[in-house]
């Protein structure tokens, strides 16, 4: 029968065992978290400076090389086997998002080892996310080594250059897991008006206005998010491209009504499923703008439809979409079906490291009723 040690506090690295009293894995211990033991590493091994020091080399090694004025993601939590820890960086600084009760408690060694292999201009910290309530933490933002960052940091993602708010921005201040979709979905935009939904800072924007849209219109629900789209596409030599704040659902709606024309649409949603209680509703949401988006789309119009949920597998994601297809009365044909990129790896074992899903799809003309 399993057991936990009486002498082991939460937050502590503990050696695992197995019924026979065999080493099994060495794991950071908490009782409160629905997962009370998250396995570090399956060789029984010290976790000092030499442990994080390894890890963040391996995670570099798997990136390879890139331009010091990329953003990409260093560690990727349990896909680079360091479970509740993302870094990610943006031309020179880090931003760390720690989000489990052992790895807070690592957080020292594991800023000394980014100093160390890295060698960032500074080190910031957006441990803001609701995860954390989970494990009995606290949320945490601020700097951790060097300076403050700047108001907005400047990357470059292939042809575009693109703002990024580290200390406010959502996630760790860019979706660097759609960086290559974003490039991928723009090689369909020339000569075709474009509109995109959910925008954030206007990535998809850029990137379709760049490679020869004929027109791109910006969406999002929120103001901030809305003036740094404005600042991206000004930055990248379109100041008129419309940028407008609104509720997608509602405007979408609202543009059908105005029996308005779309040469391609992106649909690149914030998560409408965290946990599988909201799975339901969460794919009665993605249907609907995926028909409502579906309605507006030209003759060989392009969708490109994306879903960060990780409670919704691809096959469901697939089917929904298809679902919304046959009730807007459209034939669809998958031109690419994406995921995350390279530096996003996914472990195997936790199928939810795997969540990331990005179909881009031709939509033929209406089916006669």
């Amino acid at each position: 029968m399993a057991s936990l040690p009486d002498d082991a506090a939460d937050g502590d690295v503990v050696r695992v065992h197995d019924a026979r009293g065999r080493f099994y894995a060495t794991a950071y211990l908490n009782r409160r978290s629905k997962i009370v033991l998250r396995v570090l590493s399956w060789q029984d091994e010290p976790i000092d400076a030499d442990f994080w020091g390894r890890r963040v080399r391996d995670a570099l090694s798997l990136r390879g090389a890139f331009e010091p004025t990329a953003g990409r993601r260093l560690i990727n939590a349990d896909g680079d086997r360091l479970p509740g820890l993302i870094v990610d960086y943006y031309a020179g600084w880090l931003v760390v998002q720690i989000s489990t009760l052992g790895m807070d408690r690592m957080r020292a060694a594991i800023v000394e080892a980014l100093r160390e292999v890295v060698q960032p201009r500074g080190i910031y910290e957006r441990s803001d996310v609701p995860e954390r309530t989970l494990e009995g933490l606290e949320l945490r933002t601020g700097s951790l080594f060097g300076p403050d960052p700047p108001e907005f940091v400047e990357i470059v993602e292939g042809p575009a250059r693109l703002l990024v708010d580290i200390a406010h921005g959502q996630k760790t201040g860019l979706f660097l897991d759609q960086r290559l979709n974003r490039q991928a979905a723009a090689s369909y935009a020339r000569d075709r008006r474009v509109l995109n939904c959910f925008a954030y800072s206007g990535g998809f924007s850029v990137h379709a206005a760049l490679a020869g849209a004929r027109e791109v219109i910006s969406i999002d629900i929120s103001a901030d998010a809305n003036r740094l789209a404005e600042r991206n596409l000004a930055l990248n030599g379109f100041p008129q491209s419309p940028v407008i704040e609104a509720n997608c659902f509602d405007w979408l709606r609202a543009a059908s009504d105005r029996d308005e024309r779309f040469g391609m649409i992106v649909l690149d949603p914030p998560a409408f499923a965290r946990s599988r209680s909201a799975l339901d509703n969460a794919l009665r949401g993605y249907k609907e703008i995926n028909l409502r988006a579906l309605k507006l789309l030209e003759p060989e119009g392009i969708l490109v439809s994306c879903s960060c949920s990780r409670p919704i597998t691809r096959d469901a994601f697939a089917t929904l979409i298809a679902d919304a297809a046959l009730d807007a009365g459209r034939d669809l044909q998958l031109l690419e079906d994406r995921g995350q990129p390279p530096d996003h790896p996914v472990l195997l074992a936790a199928s939810e490291t795997n969540y990331l899903k990005c179909v881009i799809l031709r939509a033929d003309g209406t089916r006669p009723a």
